[in-house]
This record gives C-alpha cells, structure tokens and sequence, in this order.
C-alpha cells in the first residue's frame, strides 16, 4: 500500500504494522495524517518568514536539521539492526535519495521563486506523476479515470504556468514541476524494493540536500532567527511530517491518505494569505482547483475499490 502527500508529492508507503483500521488504531493514524499535512504546510510560512539568509543557506541547514531527524528516527525504529537496514537498500535506495535530495532542493527554490499556493497546486499533481513513471518504467497498469484524471490537473498546470508567463513566476513554476518528477522517481526506485523496509532514504536524501548546498553556501554564518527557522524546516515540516505520515499510514487505507493529507494543499497558501497577504492571481487559482479537483476525485476512486485483505507491508519511505 503506497499513500502520497499530494501538496508535497512525497511518496510514503504504509508502515510495518496492523492492516488499515485494525486494532482500533485507525482514529490515531487519522490524527497523525493530519498532523503531518499541517507540519508540511508550514514550508511557505517558515521561508517567507526568514530574513537574509539565501537560499543555498537554508537548504543546507534544512537538509542537515532533516538528516539528524531522519537518522533519528531510523535509529529508534531498527536500533542495533540499522546497519543492515541501510546496506539493504541497495542500488534503487541510493537512487530514490538522490531523487528525494534534488526534490527537496527543487521544492525549496520554487518557494522562492513562485507563489506558496502555485507550488503547492503543481505538487499536488505528484501522484500522477508516479502513475505515470510506474506506467513507463515498471509497466504497471494505469485506470482510465487515472488518464482522465492525469490530463485535467495537467491542464490546470499549463493555466498557472501560462499565468506565470505574465506574473514573472514563471520561472519558479518551472522549478516546482521538478519536484513532483524526482519525488516520482525516488517511488518507482522503492518498488523495486517493495519486499523490504526503505526508510534509510530518508536521511541519505538529506546527505544528498546537503551536499548539494555545500558548495554553493558562500558563508555559514546565519542570524539567530533565520538559522532557527532553516532548522525548523528540516526538523518540523519535513522531517516531523514526514514520520507523521509514515506511522498514521499503518491504519489507515492509501487513498484516504491522500485526502486527508490535502491539508497541507489548503493551509500552505493559507499561511501566507492570513500572515504575509501573499495571494495567487486569478488565473492560478483556477488552475490550482482544477488540479486539486482532479486529485481528489482520484483520492475517491480510490476509496471506492472493492477492499481486498491485505498483509501488513513493510514502510518503504
């Protein structure tokens, strides 16, 4: 069972655990989902909110905050065994953290380039990116209403970049569609090891993030508020939200993740209308429902499977 953050686009299979509802778990696994989706919304927030730092600054202090929290995690859910847990990931896993580490780059330069809700409508498409990639790479089987779905929140994409042409964001929206790609990328590299536990990628993409950044940070130098919000971006928003969704996703089923966790779609411009009065034109807007109309009523579909039993599955992210 593989759920996806839709603003995020962050792939996030189901944890090791009960089957989705057993145990009385589910009403927890719901409140972590949505917890996670308001850790991941805070993204807008906390970049408008910092002062001088750059962006090759913030990424890297974001990406090393991330890792140790990832490391963490990791460490406290394998203990003497995460070793082994990292060399089991082999050559997909190495591939889904670089994938993951240039997303979180791609992600954080689009906020500074575009508007929060541009990028969080145009991350939201991540599922049918996957789709898409799991139909080209893996031959997996696609539904029509998935095409159908795929081809509006494509056009309500092409609305906002159209938009972009005259609000000078274009170049922003260009940047945020990378981050949907790489985040497709890194979970068609994790189902090539489905039979096994990939949550090392998690804080090997934030080593991936860092260097990245590394060469390009011309001081590490930070103001207090700014290095202390840098931090909170990798240790609250993605860090936080990402072990959210990976332990609340152990109860409950994928394609109500997903719905539940379009909470970060709505809050994330949300944010900045309420504190920073940062709003999407007209025409965004528009094309922003459209994709998120076009999520939901896939995240619907989803639900309207016929259940079928399932084992419980280890977490692949």
């Amino acid at each position: 069972m593989t759920v996806q953050t839709p603003a995020s686009g962050h792939p996030l299979p189901a944890a090791e655990g009960p089957a989705p509802g057993a145990g009385g778990h589910y009403g927890r696994g719901v409140a972590m989902v949505l917890l996670a989706g308001v850790c991941l919304s805070s993204g807008g927030l906390l970049v408008r909110s910092i002062e001088a730092a750059d962006g090759w600054q913030i990424l890297f202090y974001r990406a090393v905050a991330f890792t140790l929290t990832a490391f963490s995690f990791t460490l406290w859910r394998h203990r003497g065994r995460w070793p082994s847990a990292y060399l089991a990931i082999g050559w997909p896993g190495l591939i889904g953290a670089v994938a993951l580490g240039i997303g979180f780059a791609a992600y954080l330069f689009a906020l500074l380039h575009t508007t929060v809700a541009n990028l969080a409508f145009i991350l939201s498409a991540g599922p049918f990116c996957a789709a898409l990639l799991g139909w080209l790479v893996l031959r997996e089987r696609v539904p029509l209403f998935t095409w159908l779905a795929m081809t509006v929140a494509l056009g309500g994409i092409a609305l906002m970049l159209l938009d972009g042409l005259g609000g000078g964001q274009m170049t922003g929206n260009l940047i945020a569609l990378i981050a949907p790609l790489t985040f497709a990328v890194m979970l068609i590299a994790i189902r090539f090891r489905a039979d096994r536990d990939m949550t090392p990628i998690l804080p090997l993409a934030g080593v991936v993030a860092a260097l990245l950044a590394l060469p390009m940070v011309e001081s590490f130098q930070l103001s207090p508020r700014d290095l202390v919000l840098a931090l909170l971006l990798g240790s609250v928003q993605i860090g936080a939200g990402f072990i959210l969704i990976t332990l609340g996703a152990r109860w409950v089923p994928a394609a109500q993740v997903a719905l539940l966790s379009l909470t970060e779609t709505v809050l994330a411009p949300t944010w900045v209308w309420l504190l920073f009065d940062e709003r999407p034109t007209t025409l965004a807007f528009v094309g922003g429902l459209i994709v998120l109309g076009a999520v939901v009523g896939e995240g619907l579909r989803g639900l309207r499977r016929p259940k079928r039993s399932e084992s419980p599955q280890k977490p692949a992210l």
